[in-house]
């Protein structure tokens, strides 16, 4: 009998993926990791994805203030094994301690691209229309 595969994270995935998400964000505010392009940046962490083993962290990161993420997002990757040794002391339940990737949050570019489609003149008036027949 085989189990259904479902897209959806598990309840373990998703409570794994907060936890490591707090121990990146406080190996990061204090300032651990000794590389100039990543002191200099303020990064938020706004996701960690878990692969469905827990071996593999996916953290979507934005770097505030800069125009080119890529090289914040390069730093963060060649610093991955350092930081995944700091992660120990938060994630010691843990029996294998992942391994961490870094990836461009562009989640808010969509969001602000939905919000310009909702504010144009376009859709505007096609809800100003469904108000009218009500």
């Amino acid at each position: 009998m085989t189990r259904p595969t479902s897209s959806a994270p598990s309840q373990r995935m998703l409570r794994v993926g907060e936890q490591v998400r707090a121990a990146i964000t406080q190996v990061l505010q204090r300032g651990e990791v000794r590389d100039d392009i990543i002191e200099a940046t303020v990064i938020s962490i706004s996701e960690v994805r878990m692969s469905p083993d827990l071996k593999i962290a996916t953290a979507y990161v934005t770097p505030l203030g800069v125009s080119d993420h890529s090289i914040v997002i390069e730093a963060l990757n060649r610093h991955a094994k350092f930081i995944r040794g700091r992660l120990g002391p938060q994630l010691r339940q843990m029996k294998y301690m992942p391994e961490v990737r870094f990836r461009d949050d562009t989640s808010f570019d969509n969001y602000k691209k939905i919000d310009e489609l909702l504010r144009s003149p376009e859709v505007s008036r096609d809800l100003d229309g469904d108000n009218d027949e009500k």
